[in-house]
């Protein structure tokens, strides 16, 4: 069994960044091994464990970011997907009222399992939302990152035209809402030089929202067995004197065995369900491959068949023939189960994920039944937010709107 993490993966289990680990290795306040043959740092599971456990006793007893909304409140969801997001502010209390989804299977998916919901089925370019104005507390979308011109100046509105930030933002000048929230990817950070991320906070300043310090947040900090990573765009409207603060991430962390077996996070063992398989070809290499381990547990000369020319790159790629072990989060699933690149093979047998597996590992609800074949399904569970994620960030919503409405109030 591997016993051994990356960089990568020891900068995501324990929330601090590369650079970081990099410094406490040469300050020894961490210390990493070399990889034999590349000189990578790795790090040992059991030293980082015991690291964690000196880490997290320095911090207060975990904290719930629960709290009662002091009335109704309401959302309007754009890009909806399957729904996973909009799940998550349902149990935080919020009410969905309107539903904006393009894809036919995810809004099958939405009607299906919430009857009472109002999908709007199509793309949203031909819709009109100003009769929501006044209606809405908060605009959620996860808009796909796509880049428009900068070129070093105040971007206004126009200047994002033909990109669904452009359609995000303006919905939120139709509706004004009190609080608009974004999500997208980590690289939204780095995506063209940081430039469309400027972008985005100068169109929302312009359209009248202050725009919150932006954060990744990790969804295994957030009752999630899985190692997600989520940059969250929080817009306020500016004559809004309330600050918004992020939900505090939990100590405890879910393991694979917490989102497929009976326990805390699930009251059953996960249910049975239909799900990919691998090629012969494919299954026969990683039945090598051991609990935690990926393709440097391979024999030499399988590695060099399997890489092919990757195999003399720099760089882990810690996720080609990665089987996942029961005591740690998954990695990120993607929208295909058995993609090279991004393996994600079950514990003890050769094969993907099932869909209620994957659907498991992003904390759906067992009852939720998603439409379509089954490739479908699983490019409609990859792409959601977790739900637990979103119901964490649903509480913060819900903690900001409760402070307004109460500071709103005639004295």
């Amino acid at each position: 069994m591997s016993k051994y993490l990356s960089l990568s993966e020891t900068s995501e289990l324990i929330g601090k960044s590369k650079e970081t680990l990099r410094r406490w290795d040469r300050e020894g306040k961490l210390k990493a091994s070399r990889e034999p043959v590349s000189n990578y740092r790795m790090y040992k599971q059991e030293e980082i464990q015991l690291f964690l456990g000196d880490f997290w006793e320095a911090d207060e007893s975990d904290t719930s970011n629960y709290v009662q909304p002091d009335r109704e409140y309401s959302a309007l969801e754009l890009f909806a997907g399957a729904g996973g997001l909009a799940i998550g502010l349902e149990k935080a209390g919020l009410k969905c009222v309107a539903l904006n989804e393009i894809d036919s299977w995810a809004c099958q998916t939405l009607r299906k399992n919430r009857p009472q919901w109002n999908v709007l089925e199509g793309d949203i370019k031909s819709f009109d939302f100003s009769e929501y104005r006044g209606k809405v507390d908060v605009i959620t979308g996860g808009f796909p990152c796509q880049a428009f011109s900068y070129a070093g100046k105040k971007l206004g509105l126009d200047d994002a035209r033909g990109t669904l930030f452009y359609e995000f933002a303006r919905v939120v000048q139709e509706v004004q809402p009190t609080i608009c929230i974004g999500e997208n990817v980590r690289g939204l950070l780095s995506h063209d030089s940081g430039n469309t991320l400027r972008g985005m906070i100068s169109i929302l300043n312009q359209i009248g929202y202050h725009t919150v310090p932006v954060q990744v947040l990790k969804a295994v900090n957030y009752n999630v067995p899985q190692k997600r990573e989520r940059l969250i765009l929080v817009g306020v409207r500016k004559d809004i004197e309330v600050e918004y603060q992020y939900p505090k991430p939990s100590k405890q962390i879910y393991t694979l065995s917490d989102a497929l077996k009976k326990g805390t996070l699930y009251d059953s063992d996960v249910p049975p369900s239909e799900g990919s398989k691998y090629p012969k070809s494919k299954k026969e290499v990683l039945e090598l491959v051991p609990q935690k381990g990926y393709w440097r547990d391979l024999p030499l000369e399988i590695q060099k068949e399997y890489m092919g020319g990757s195999f003399y790159l720099g760089g882990g790629k810690t996720g080609m023939a990665r089987r996942i072990g029961w005591d740690e989060p998954c990695l990120t699933l993607t929208c295909s189960p058995a993609q090279k690149q991004t393996e994600r093979c079950h514990p003890d047998e050769t094969r993907p994920f099932t869909v209620r597996e994957y659907a498991r590992i992003q904390t759906f609800p067992d009852e939720w039944e998603f439409a379509g074949s089954i490739a479908q399904q699983y490019k409609q569970i990859g792409n959601a937010v977790p739900v637990n994620m979103g119901k964490e960030i649903g509480y913060s919503i819900v903690k900001f709107l409760n402070q307004y409405y109460n500071l709103s109030k005639p004295k």
